[in-house]
């Protein structure tokens, strides 16, 4: 393929304690190390808003047509990194920082009840695990706004999408221990993509 494939990786936008969001640190961190010389990694930030996020994910993918997405958020009081699995579109009732949540608390109205990630999460956790590190399978991202552009995200993307919820404590929490580490993930995740290649 020529040409450079696209990444979007988003982080969150101002947030309760959070002036600057760690999410979108960890964004801006991934931009700078790249994820290789024929990947160009596009960062967004995302408010803590529904109706922003909603806007923001669907021209992501309407304008940039990426080759994939990472959602990063920050999960309160954990010290791993959790791999969403899937993204539920109904029970949103958490208020966002404009103090507002959805009229019908669903992402997509008519949309599916939910939508999984085509990249087997299962899996790469396993194998991050296998090395020692602290990466762990979920399949419940929380019904607030991380979850929310995780299922906008699935739905406009053909599922090629991540969620990774960043620990809020221990190691994992500098960059010089967590910018190798998410690399090294959407990397896994991106070789899950490829076509198997043929052998003659």
């Amino acid at each position: 393929m020529s040409g450079e494939e696209i990444v979007v990786v988003t982080g969150f936008g101002p947030f309760r304690q959070f002036l600057v969001n760690p999410s979108w640190k960890a964004a801006q961190g991934l931009k700078l190390v790249g994820l290789g010389e024929k990947t160009h990694v596009c960062n967004k930030e995302v408010p803590v808003s529904y109706v922003r996020t909603q806007q923001i994910i669907t021209q992501i993918w309407q304008t940039l047509h990426p080759k994939f997405a990472v959602h990063l958020g920050v999960a309160k009081g954990s010290s791993v990194v959790f791999l969403e699995q899937t993204a539920k579109n109904s029970g949103y009732s958490e208020k966002d920082v404009c103090g507002v949540c959805p009229d019908s608390h669903c992402c997509v109205e008519g949309g599916p009840e939910k939508l999984d990630s085509v990249v087997n999460m299962k899996a790469v956790a396993k194998e991050f695990r296998r090395v020692g590190m602290d990466v762990i399978y979920s399949r419940d991202a929380g019904r607030y706004l991380c979850e929310f552009a995780y299922y906008c995200s699935l739905y406009h993307g053909q599922r090629r999408a991540a969620l990774i919820h960043l620990p809020s404590s221990g190691s994992l929490t500098s960059k010089e221990n967590l910018l190798p580490l998410l690399q090294t993930l959407v990397h896994t995740m991106l070789h899950q993509l490829e076509p198997p290649s043929e052998t003659a």
